[in-house]
């Protein structure tokens, strides 16, 4: 098996991104957009900031590379690229065979691989995490189309901003958001996707529920498992031949809104793959996250039940700390409220805006100020709408209410109450007929570069009475370089994004994996125990990891096992079998080369062994499927030589639909046949 890891991430909005190669399949792990580098660009500016970013003092100064404070006209004054994950564009996406989406932010960037022509891969994503990732990227898509009507299109596919001459230029907190620390991320950026490519991408998704199996090839067995960070993310597990894996992202044991972490679904498992970056957004050099083994699980050591173990996780949760963060925010947005002023929250964590939402509400009205609450995005109808028929997504006290008549979250209510008001627009005939201040606005996109927190934010960035809310993480100095001066209040909050650092090691005791896959830039803060194997990971980095198993298990058909012979040779007790190999669920299997022509039993999909491509082809044409043999690729001109272990062929298929079957021997199955375009399925003869 081996491991890559292309990106750690970057917090909730930036998913860390890896490469799995186990049983002879490349598995991607998450495939998320880096927003935050949207920051390189500027919005909608106004008509006196464009003409001096082309004052002639500026561009000699630029071309000087004289440092100064950065201002609005050192951002890039152009349409906004998009920076995937820095490494993922050296792979070929063609070699990709399943792609396992643990998040909604996880799949952003999704639509720029299966809109790459030889993409193929099997896509498995949770029910939840496919809708609100969808919305997602068609509000994106959206949000970009209005900042494109203001730019235009780009004259060529290559942006002049991207020439190396501007780049030299850019200052060099800017340079280094353009091109990344050792200047290796240029190739990074990509123009955005439009609303077609989404629609093509969700065709290629395949949903599951949690726990539900699904079966890749015949050979590797997923399942997602709650995660508790969000409404539908999700841990995966997948069980090979070989070996049985574990893939734990961002994770939260007790949540306010979403499914809790279901981390039993977890145990069982020959490797945990450890990737909650989290812990990295915290400061740490003043924090009690730090781990010794020896001196804080010495009172756990007694615990053998369980039961009990899972409790002392689950018991100890930061949901009340949570709480009082949504209530301060709150109380910090009444204050505004109070003295005149607006307070505009470009926040897109999806459960955080539905518990902000219910506590916003109730406060204003236990203050009986008649203040409305906006909540505008082109998805928001849609999204809140959603929220309220999923209750196999959320957690247990949301669930309860259901029970008892009450909607999941509170908005139903207050939209109906009229409360609430959603519009898709800023611009909205109807929002502008409704729109009355001071108010509370709740809209994309925290990056302040895309969408109604552009226009809203340029409206009252002047007013000291009103309040601006940002998420943690993001780099105020730079997001608010277009709207300075700023005289608008600016509060910055950290919400939970993965677990605590003094979990991880209770957690593992509960799991009770052979091996831990584990970041090398977390392993300073934490201690493992020596019970498990552990291997330090870094990012652009690849790692062989051992097989747990010394020895395969078969299961052989009865009227084989009937056959067995003993005898010792060597030392050894051994027995020589005649059937056709199989793999199977995950499983190799030794069926009998006999079968009667009535039977009803269905054969695996998946065979070992080497197949006839003249035989192969009159079986097609049993099926419908009429080709050709277009090309043998063997030296050899002999046909005994043709059908050697080493044959190789292409079959043309022309009906019912265009195709290419490649016939050739592999590393991990000695002939494999794949269709390159057209109708997926695997025969062997």
């Amino acid at each position: 098996m081996k491991f890559t890891c292309l990106s750690k991430g970057g917090g909730f909005h930036f998913s860390p991104c890896h490469m799995l190669n186990v049983s002879g399949f490349r598995i991607l792990l998450d495939c998320p957009l880096d927003l935050s580098s949207l920051a390189l660009f500027s919005p909608v500016p106004v008509a006196h900031q464009a003409h001096e970013s082309l004052d002639t003092d500026s561009v000699i100064r630029k071309k000087q590379k004289i440092e100064k404070t950065l201002d609005a006209n050192d951002l890039v004054h152009a349409e906004p690229w998009y920076k995937t994950v820095k490494n993922l564009h050296l792979w070929d996406a063609s070699f990709i065979d399943v792609v396992l989406i643990s998040s909604p932010m996880g799949m952003l960037g999704l639509p720029f691989l299966t809109r790459t022509r030889d993409f193929s891969a099997k896509i498995y994503v949770t029910e939840a995490s496919a809708r609100i990732g969808q919305l997602l990227m068609e509000d994106l898509v959206s949000m970009h189309m209005e900042l494109r009507q203001f730019y235009g299109p780009e004259d060529s596919c290559f942006p002049q901003w991207m020439r190396w001459e501007e780049l030299e230029v850019l200052p060099s907190e800017l340079r280094k958001i353009a091109l990344g620390k050792d200047c290796e991320e240029l190739g990074a950026w990509m123009p955005l996707y439009s609303a077609v490519d989404v629609k093509d991408c969700m065709r290629k998704v395949q949903t599951l529920k949690y726990a539900e199996e699904a079966c890749y090839n015949g050979t590797l067995i997923v399942k997602a498992f709650s995660s508790g960070l969000e409404i539908g993310t999700c841990n995966w597990t997948i069980n090979g031949p070989k070996k049985n894996i574990a893939y734990i992202s961002s994770s939260i044991f007790v949540s306010m809104h979403a499914m809790d972490f279901d981390f039993l679904g977890l145990r069982g498992n020959d490797l945990i793959i450890y990737s909650d970056f989290s812990s990295l957004d915290k400061n740490m050099e003043n924090d009690d996250t730090y781990f010794d083994p020896v001196t804080s699980s010495s009172g756990r050591d007694d615990v053998s039940n369980l039961e009990e173990m899972a409790a002392s996780l689950l018991k100890d949760d930061e949901s009340a700390e949570e709480i009082e963060k949504l209530v301060f925010i709150c109380a910090c947005a009444l204050d505004s409220v109070r003295v005149g002023g607006s307070v505009l929250v470009p926040i897109d964590r999806l459960g955080v805006v539905l518990c902000l939402l219910e506590q916003m509400s109730l406060l204003l009205e236990s203050s009986s100020l008649k203040v409305p609450i906006y909540i505008i995005s082109s998805v928001a109808e849609e999204l809140l709408a959603f929220t309220n028929i999923i209750p196999e997504w959320v957690c247990k006290q949301r669930q309860e209410k259901l029970f008892s008549g009450e909607p999941l979250f509170a908005h139903v209510k207050l939209i109906k109450e009229r409360k609430i008001h959603v519009f898709p627009a800023v611009h909205s005939p109807e929002l502008l007929t409704n729109w009355q201040e001071p108010c509370v606005v709740f809209c994309p996109n925290w990056s302040l570069r895309l969408g109604p927190v552009v226009h809203l934010l340029r409206h009252w960035c002047s007013d000291p009475n009103s309040l601006l809310v940002l998420e943690s993480g993001v780099d105020a100095d730079i997001a608010l370089l277009p709207f300075k001066p700023m005289a608008m209040k600016v509060l910055q909050c950290s919400f939970l994004s993965g677990l605590s650092l003094q979990k991880v090691q209770p957690l593992l005791k509960i799991l009770q994996p052979k091996l831990v896959l584990f970041p090398k830039d977390l392993s300073c803060k934490i201690q493992i125990s020596e019970a498990n194997m552990i291997f330090l990971f870094s990012e652009n980095e690849t790692l062989r990891i051992p097989s747990s198993k010394e020895s395969t298990d078969i299961d052989i058909a009865t009227d084989l096992a009937s056959k067995f012979r003993w005898k010792t040779f060597k030392q050894e007790t051994i027995t020589r079998l005649e059937g056709e190999l199989f793999m199977d669920h995950g499983k190799h299997r030794l069926l009998s080369g006999f079968q009667p022509a009535n039977s009803k039993q269905q054969r695996p999909l998946v065979h070992w062994g080497s197949p006839d491509v003249k035989v192969l082809l009159t079986e097609l044409s049993k099926m419908g499927i009429s080709g050709t043999i277009k090309q043998v690729t063997d030296d050899a001109k002999s046909e005994d030589d043709a059908k050697s272990e080493n044959a190789a062929a292409i079959i043309d298929i022309h009906d019912p639909e265009k195709a290419l079957i490649d016939v050739r021997e592999t590393d991990h199955i000695k002939i494999s046949i794949q269709i390159i375009h057209g109708r997926e399925f695997i025969l062997y003869t």
